[in-house]
């Protein structure tokens, strides 16, 4: 008779220790029981008479029925409760019967042996066999402890994945047998399991084995306790897999993903590439490095050398060990590679390079006379990585990689992380590059239209900021002007475009152009606006005509205050076209705002720009600003307060006032936002520099006038303009009388020039002009315009005004009567 294998064991268990819970009976073809043993009658408590001659189908009816149905085969069990003829016997144990088919040459024939095992002991064999088989053939890593989390058992699987085989383990803990990995974090953890009863699942655990000690390896580990079934903790077991590669394929997805957040967040060259380095180090590299060709970081094109090595200056680093950084060159220091160098053929062919582990004895290092390759090497640089830094076809600089505190060199899995990284990065640094360049032109641009410095004036001590917007549109459309006028006075000029970049600072450039051309014409403020305001319509009908739509839209809506003052009579005029009033300081220290008539901006059909008209005292403040800073003032009542608080300050020179303005307002500014601030702190000129004269309306007077005139020349000390300002008085006075209506007024102002002022009611305007040799007149405005620096004319409510200005420096030729094309007329003759 064969008895099958889990039958053979139960046998064993019943041979050694429940031999008495076995029985073994034969069955015929037919089901019927032929056989009874001994042991059978004590399991089941049936005698031989009550079952021999029955259906086992009768007896059992759960089990037997499939049991038979067909030809019995080796092994097949079914487990079912014990059954009695009769409930007087009770109830058996639970059963699980193993069948087997008798041999072909039993005496009796065709029939079944039937092998009667507790249920119990046939669930312990089959526990032993999966044990064994998990052991002795699963690929995954197990590991039994004990409550002292002392190694009971390992499986082969877990004897190759760490290298260290079953008989070195067993008895010792996890600290004695793997020191390179966190063995206190896994023993925690274990503590954990046991002493919680709850089960941890997907720990990840990283170091090195014997089995690979160059590689730095990740497992995913689950432990699970063990317990009897009485409740006590026999121990836990760990369930290891290695995860290395699946670990650093997702570390890598981790480190794209950090990067495509993190890398480009600014359009600053500089800032990018900090940026980058964040990311290599140290998660990649103990030390980063990028280096980028001349001019890159001010937003040059990258230039080649064509010759020799290409200049290169360090734009950003960093360094796991801060002591490595005090060896390497300082951020912008200009630095070149030699030839030989891995870093200048990188560069030049434009692939990058790994060397796995530096050879010292290499010719770049061996010959190489840079003391910091030296120092990175006595800092313990093994590995290194290089790779190009290119965009669009254009090489930038490139990246260079350091591992010095990490065993593993450098793999061709890091290079080509550090390319993907690198190329996206390569994009970010371009187009810093390029909005940095495009920046700087704009910059330069906007600037050229400024003044550069404030011209030469005694109407008012003058101070101005400018601050460009930081946004990535670039500049605002703010301006402001300085621009000297007749009479020593000055005019003071602020205003904005809509919008911001290069069509804000063309439509700038034309508005600001404008403003200086027709202030050259001396006309009031409100005047000045007016035809400013009638010019924007023309130009903006001219940008449609060529197509510039967005070029037009710039110039409607600009907004200009322009101011005049005049430091003689102290009086100041003012008019808005939509823009904010200035604020005034008094010596006094109290700050207001002047009630400036609400004008419309420019180009939006408001044809009169009402003026204001103040008297200020000597040392008043007046500050003019775009409206940027007026926003800021208004939506920060701390902040208006302190700048108020700075323009009263007038113990502060007007610069250092108008830079403490222009810092306090600047970090609440909006990035689309520039600033530009014009102050200016009023003069007196003292009367002992202006004399004023009325003139009598008749020719005689002349005479008299140019002795008045030469008197008050040698009151002065400027006898050496004596001659040419009694010629330039004789016309203007002359041609004033023959011209002119009364009253008539001469002024003389003595500043940086001399000044020579003839007014009248008459609002007829002279022309120059060139008169013929037959002519008996028509010389008088050119001898002016031949002796003065310069002349004008300008209009006021009750007239005009003829000026002349002469430089205090003694002429360089002086001028011969004889030889001039007229002569100073005191009769009425001439004509102009």
């Amino acid at each position: 008779m064969s008895i099958p294998s889990e039958a053979s064991f139960a046998r064993r268990r019943a041979d050694s220790a429940d031999s008495d819970k076995m029985a073994a009976f034969l069955l015929d073809g037919h089901g019927t029981v032929t056989t009874w043993s001994t042991a059978a009658e004590r399991l089941f408590g049936y005698s031989e008479s009550e079952v021999v001659g029955r259906q086992a189908a009768a007896l059992w009816p759960a089990a037997f029925p499939d049991l038979l149905d067909e030809p019995a085969s080796p092994g097949k069990a079914v487990s079912t409760p014990g059954h009695r003829v009769t409930a007087a016997h009770g109830h058996g144990p639970d059963v699980a019967f193993l069948t087997a088919p008798l041999p072909s040459a039993w005496p009796g024939g065709q029939g079944t042996v039937v092998l009667a095992v507790p249920a119990r002991l046939l669930a312990d064999a089959e526990d032993q066999a999966l044990l064994d088989t998990l052991f002795t053939r699963s690929p995954i890593g197990v590991a039994v402890y004990d409550t002292q989390l002392r190694f009971l058992r390992i499986n082969a699987a877990h004897a190759r994945l760490h290298g260290i085989p079953e008989e070195q383990v067993l008895g010792r803990r996890i600290s004695e047998i793997l020191p390179e990995v966190d063995a206190t974090e896994i023993e925690n953890r274990l503590s954990r399991v046991m002493n919680t009863g709850l089960p941890s699942a997907n720990a990840v655990h990283h170091g090195r084995t014997p089995a690979d000690t160059d590689r730095h390896h990740a497992w995913n580990v689950s432990s699970v306790p063990l317990t009897c079934p009485d409740g006590r903790t026999l121990g836990v077991a760990d369930v290891i897999t290695d995860i290395t590669d699946h670990y650093r394929a997702r570390e890598r997805l981790a480190i794209l993903d950090e990067a495509a957040a993190r890398i480009g967040t600014t359009l600053d060259v500089t800032r990018t590439a900090e940026e980058l380095v964040d990311i290599l180090v140290p998660r990649l590299a103990d030390l980063a490095v990028i280096d980028l060709i001349e001019g890159v970081v001010q937003g040059e094109e990258p230039q080649r050398a064509s010759t020799g090595p290409i200049p290169l200056c360090l734009a950003a680093r960093k360094a796991a060990q801060p002591t490595i950084v005090d060896a390497l060159r300082k951020i912008g220091v200009r630095q070149h590679f030699p030839t030989d160098t891995p870093h200048a053929q990188s560069l030049a062919d434009g692939q990058p390079r790994l060397l796995p582990v530096i050879d010292r004895d290499a010719s770049w290092i061996r010959n190489s006379h840079d003391p910091r390759i030296h120092a990175l090497l006595q800092h313990g640089v093994h590995s290194l990585i290089l790779v190009p830094l290119r965009a669009r076809d254009t090489t930038l600089g490139f990246v260079h990689l350091y591992r010095t505190d990490r065993a593993d060199p450098f793999e061709p899995d890091d290079l080509l992380l550090v390319q993907d990284l690198v190329t996206r990065a390569a994009v970010s640094v371009d187009n810093a590059r390029r909005f940095t360049g495009e920046h700087a032109a704009l910059v330069t641009l906007h600037e050229s239209m400024l003044p550069r410095s404030v011209p030469e004036q005694s109407a008012a001590y003058i101070a101005h900021r400018y601050r460009p917007a930081q946004g990535h549109a670039g500049l605002s459309g703010d301006w402001f002007d300085v621009i000297p006028l007749s009479g020593m006075r000055v005019a003071l000029v602020v205003g904005g475009v809509p919008g911001a970049g290069f069509r804000a600072a063309a439509a700038m450039g034309q508005i600001c152009s404008s403003v200086r051309t027709l202030a050259q014409l001396d006309l009031s403020p409100d005047e000045l606006l007016a035809r400013l305001d009638d010019m924007v319509p023309r130009l903006v009908e001219r940008e449609h005509s060529a197509g510039s739509t967005a070029f037009a839209k710039a110039l409607v809506g600009a907004t200009c205050l322009y101011t005049v003052y005049d430091p003689i009579s102290r009086h100041c005029v003012m008019a808005s076209a939509g823009h904010p009033a200035p604020a005034i300081a008094d010596p006094t220290g109290q700050v207001w705002f002047p009630s400036l008539p609400s004008n419309k901006p420019l180009g939006l059909g408001d044809p009169v720009f009402e003026p204001l008209e103040l008297e200020l005292a000597e040392g008043s403040t007046l500050a003019l600003y775009t409206e940027s800073l007026l926003r800021a003032w208004n939506a920060n009542k701390p902040l208006a307060d302190r700048l108020r608080a700075i323009i009263a300050d007038g113990s502060c020179s007007l610069d250092a006032t108008c830079r403490a303005v222009a810092e306090t307002v600047a970090p609440h500014l909006a990035a689309e936002d520039g600033l530009a601030l014009l102050f200016a702190r009023t003069r007196s000129l003292g009367t002992g520099r202006v004399a004023v004269w009325d003139v009598p309306f008749d020719p005689g007077s002349v005479a008299d006038t140019r002795s008045l005139v030469l008197r008050q020349l040698d009151e002065w000390g400027l006898e050496h303009l004596a001659f040419t300002t009694e010629l330039i008085v004789s016309e203007l006075v002359t041609n004033g009388i023959r011209y002119g209506r009364e009253p008539l007024n001469l002024r003389l102002i003595h500043d940086q020039a001399l000044t020579c002022e003839v007014s009248d009611a008459s609002s007829t305007s002279p022309h120059i002009r060139r008169a013929a040799t037959t002519d008996e007149g028509g010389r008088g405005l050119f001898l002016v315009a031949q002796m003065s620096h310069r002349w004008g004319t300008r209009y006021g409510a009750t007239g005009k005004t003829i000026w002349a200005e002469q430089l205090l420096t003694p002429p360089r030729e002086a001028l011969d009567p004889d030889q001039d094309p007229g002569a100073p007329n005191d009769t009425p003759g001439r004509t102009i």
